[in-house]
């Protein structure tokens, strides 16, 4: 994003946007056919998909606006434990490994929200 471009004024959206809005509204400030947004953002969330999958880097970042981050969670193997609740003696159950996904906003979108 341009410096020209951050200091303009930004006219705040007071409704929520469906799916068909966004693109309709994109389409309307960018000048491009709707049909042309849609495939974009078709594009976009490809490559997102992408780049969290299994085989994938792993991260995606939205320049200015939003990280994807995948992080792998190791399996955790059966164990005894005291139930909080009960204060009984209890067998908590295994716990398959897992992937969980990160979203971080970026400082340009924080700044926004002020």
């Amino acid at each position: 994003m341009s410096k020209a471009a951050s200091t303009k004024r930004i006219k705040p959206i007071t409704e929520k946007m469906t799916k068909s809005a966004l693109q309709a509204h994109l389409a309307d400030v960018t000048g491009l056919a709707k049909r042309d947004v849609a495939s974009v953002l078709t594009a976009l969330d490809d490559t997102i998909k992408a780049s969290i999958h299994k085989k994938g880097v792993g991260e995606f970042t939205l320049p200015g606006v939003v990280k994807f981050k995948t992080e792998r969670v190791p399996a955790k193997p059966k164990r005894k434990g005291i139930n909080p609740f009960t204060k009984e003696e209890t067998m908590f159950a295994a716990k398959p490994a897992t992937t969980k996904i990160k979203v971080r906003a970026m400082k340009s979108l924080k700044d926004a929200a002020l």
